[in-house]
């Protein structure tokens, strides 16, 4: 199965902003504009040469690859900016704003694509595209750490922060508001390296805009997270100040994206519910893939293999049955590490529902069944209906998919049928259904939960081998 589309809109952030002053736009490195007339090929040249040459992050947020695939959310963006001119894509990695603006300004790369925070600096150094989300900038500390009530109470305090990043120029104000702050800049830590550092309790704090500090606190959740100020910034694209064109095509395709809805479908699979974060859940679920997640790994991979899901998944799913107890006991008479019903382990010819090795292995095949069912839809979302059929059975899971279709939206799609399913609690609605009464509500709450475990198994799966390269080769071609 390929990775699971999140489309939980918990959150929603700002809508696109307007263009930075044009005075700004216009300028070159050096503050020079281009002459009048000047004509600009870069968009006929990519075109002619049917290649796309995007200048990204080396992170998790930004670019990574997971499985030999190319991952994350400014890289899908630049896939689907690739995909509108119709050429290929070719990713230039580079952990800075700095190495970003000398691969523009060197022709290494089109255009800049890492959601890059628009700043008064910046603006002065390349021409950026309207705003499409805005951010605020977070501090994050240890957990054990003192909370800071204002930013005044940085002084005499340490940060870590990106060398020439929109924070390291945050607290350069703060010092020349007086707040005596000292800073300690990086040249090759993205982000989400420095979240993990303050959490293994290395440094004492560090800050990050609001999409990378909210999601990645739920990796580690020993790291808490609070809005310097209710200051909102934009992220842009960048280009070359001569490349109007270019320019011209990013903006419409950005108004495109957020017309039909697409931008925030490509958000919102990476940062899906990151305003949902339950501290002592979370440290239990990290203790418990710790110390019970490896006697049942390798049959939790076999069986995800044999069955074609993500073992991320389905350890996941695993945790959320019974916490991965082999003798848990649960409704309904539900048994084992998968909770398999009386029923269904006869029919799938379990002796012992209580072997571990053979609950997971019952379970997943159950899985993969329930998978079968929904025939004709795409894959993530036959997965998510797939999970939720396991929870609640599958004619609850059609009931909520007529609904849908009654209501105008799409029974095929996970986002609808989370919508519907819930409502299967009221007489109005479940006098109507097949199956009658259900407690859709919580059956939504459980697809959520297992997409948030799974979320971070793959992050720690990645952890060690790819975040210190941003994965792999410093310029990769995307087929």
């Amino acid at each position: 199965m390929k990775k699971i589309l999140r489309r939980n809109r918990l959150l929603r952030v700002g809508v696109p902003t307007v263009l930075m002053a044009a005075g700004a736009v216009a300028m070159l490195q050096g503050g020079v504009p281009p002459a009048d007339g000047f004509q600009d090929v870069s968009l006929d040249r990519i075109l002619a040469a049917g290649e796309l040459n995007v200048i990204t992050g080396s992170s998790l947020h930004s670019h990574y690859v997971y499985r030999n695939q190319s991952r994350g959310f400014d890289y899908e963006l630049a896939r689907e900016f690739a995909d509108h001119l119709g050429v290929r894509l070719r990713i230039v990695s580079c952990d800075t704003w700095e190495d970003m603006r000398t691969a523009l300004y060197s022709g290494r790369g089109d255009l800049i694509t890492a959601g890059v925070e628009i700043t008064a600096s910046r603006s002065r150094q390349a021409a950026f595209s309207n705003g499409y989300r805005e951010v605020q900038q977070h501090l994050i500390s240890h957990r054990s750490q003192p909370p800071i009530a204002t930013l005044r109470d940085l002084a005499g305090k340490t940060v870590d922060v990106g060398r020439g990043s929109a924070h390291h120029e945050r607290l350069e104000e703060l010092r020349r508001e007086g707040i005596d702050v000292s800073i300690r800049p990086h040249d090759n830590l993205p982000d989400d390296l420095l979240i993990q550092k303050v959490a293994r309790g290395e440094i004492d704090f560090t800050i990050a805009n609001s999409n990378i500090a909210l999601m990645i606190r739920r990796y580690y959740p020993s790291a808490s997270v609070q809005a310097l100020s209710r200051d909102t910034v934009p992220l842009g694209w960048a280009v070359r100040p001569e490349a109007r064109q270019l320019l011209e095509k990013v903006n419409s395709f950005f108004r495109h994206i957020s017309e039909t809805g697409r931008l925030d479908d490509i958000y919102e699979k990476y940062h899906w519910s990151i305003g949902d974060f339950d501290y002592l859940d979370l440290k239990t679920f990290h203790e418990r893939m710790r110390t019970r997640l490896p006697r049942y790994r390798p049959f939790i991979k076999d069986a995800a293999r044999k069955n074609g899901f993500d073992w991320c998944l389905i350890a996941a799913q695993a945790y959320r049955e019974s916490h991965l107890d082999p003798l848990a006991r649960g409704a309904y008479d539900a048994q084992g590490l998968m909770q398999i019903l009386p029923a269904t382990a006869r029919s799938l010819k379990i002796a012992d529902s209580f072997d571990p090795v053979a609950s997971i292995k019952g379970g997943v095949q159950y899985l993969k069944w329930l998978y079968e069912l929904f025939d004709g839809v795409e894959e993530d979302d036959r997965t998510l209906l797939a999970l939720a059929a396991y929870n609640v059975g599958p004619g609850h899971v059609q009931d909520a998919r007529r609904l849908a279709s009654k209501k105008g939206l799409d029974p095929n799609r996970w986002e609808s049928v989370a919508k519907t399913l819930p409502l299967l609690r009221y007489r109005t609605y479940y006098q109507n259904a097949e199956q009658g009464f259900c407690r859709g509500d919580i059956t939504v709450a459980y697809v959520k939960h297992i997409l948030i475990y799974c979320d971070i198994l793959k992050r720690q799966e990645l952890d060690a081998a790819v975040a210190k390269a941003a994965l792999g080769a410093r310029e990769v071609f995307v087929d």
